[in-house]
């Protein structure tokens, strides 16, 4: 194999968790039930808010996108990885590796976008409720998902194509379930400064700036709750927002958890926190929004029950 990408063709190895072919098989039915989960998950949010009209709301609609957004996450990782549990070549090629990473940056970068939407929506829905049903029009609502993907798409280029600038040498196994940005990084035998310089300032703009909007919007969210003078209408306003307060911070924790360090410190036992946000965060998601949410219980029982209704 080659060790340069000087060839045009190299190759890397995607080792994954472990090396020991018994560790190997708990992990494929392990990874393989909670991509199942996953799936099915996501899929049950996305239909139940497609097939019920009670649910055509802002709300709804980004969460239906946040669950496309999860499916084509966990798809983009999880088949690949578990082919490379079950075969004795665990090779990527050089072009698959890059597609990979794009695919995964994007759709994190995404994942993000519509959180931040999503804490926007939940503002005007409790700041501003006079306002909320011209404000959150439907225009508004394709214009901020339109705006979100066009983001991430060109977050994912810029470091996909800064990427094909370096050169690699040495060992190219990757000991983590994917073709992982800062691993890839540590891999290489050129310089990566420009690298690490468009990752610190596209970072700023495409995670915390989000994540300091959410905050800002979330402290004048508790603003409002607490001046209400009802201690039901309190509850139902915060629980509209806990599921998503949950969801926000499952993702930044297990992000923090893999990327608030130097890149020289970065090794092998962070693959379990990477695990927590590729693969954990995408499968609890729907059951954090299902489980305190009495609208979406009722849309995903009538939803399961169409089926039997048939039937009988």
């Amino acid at each position: 194999m080659n060790g340069s990408n000087q060839s045009g063709n190299p190759e890397f190895l995607l080792i994954g968790l472990s090396e020991i072919p018994e560790q190997q098989h708990i992990l494929f039915w392990a990874f393989l039930s909670m991509y199942l989960v996953t799936v099915v998950g996501n899929v049950l949010i996305i239909l139940a808010i497609g097939s019920d009209s009670h649910l055509h709301t802002p709300m709804y609609f980004f969460l239906a996108n946040l669950s496309i957004t999860d499916l084509f996450f966990v798809t983009n990782t999880i088949p690949k990885m578990l082919v490379n549990l079950q075969s004795q070549n665990k090779a990527i090629s050089y072009a698959g590796c890059l597609t990979q990473l794009y695919f995964l940056v994007s759709l994190v970068a995404l994942d993000n976008l519509i959180l931040a939407v999503m804490a926007y929506d939940r503002y005007m829905a409790i700041c501003r409720p006079l306002h909320y049903t011209t404000a959150m029009n439907p225009k508004l609502c394709i214009l901020l998902l339109i705006l979100c993907w066009t983001l991430s798409i060109l977050y994912g280029l810029i470091h996909t194509l800064l990427m094909t600038r370096v050169k690699f040498c040495g060992s190219q196994k990757i000991y983590y379930i994917f073709c992982e940005m800062y691993v890839l990084l540590r891999l290489a035998c050129s310089n990566t400064q420009v690298n690490h310089i468009a990752l610190i300032a596209t970072g700023c703009f495409i995670f915390l700036t989000p994540l300091g909007f959410m905050i800002m919007s979330y402290v004048w969210i508790v603003r409002a709750i607490l001046g209400i003078s009802s201690a039901s209408n309190k509850y139902k306003a915060f629980s509209t927002c806990a599921s998503h307060l949950a969801v926000v911070s499952l993702f930044y924790g297990t992000l923090c958890m893999v990327y608030l360090q130097p890149l020289h410190t970065y090794s092998m036992k962070d693959s379990v926190a990477t695990v927590m946000y590729a693969v954990v965060t995408p499968m609890v998601n729907p059951f954090i929004y299902s489980l305190r949410n009495k609208d979406m219980h009722g849309a995903l029982g009538r939803l399961l029950k169409k089926p039997f209704q048939k039937l009988t």
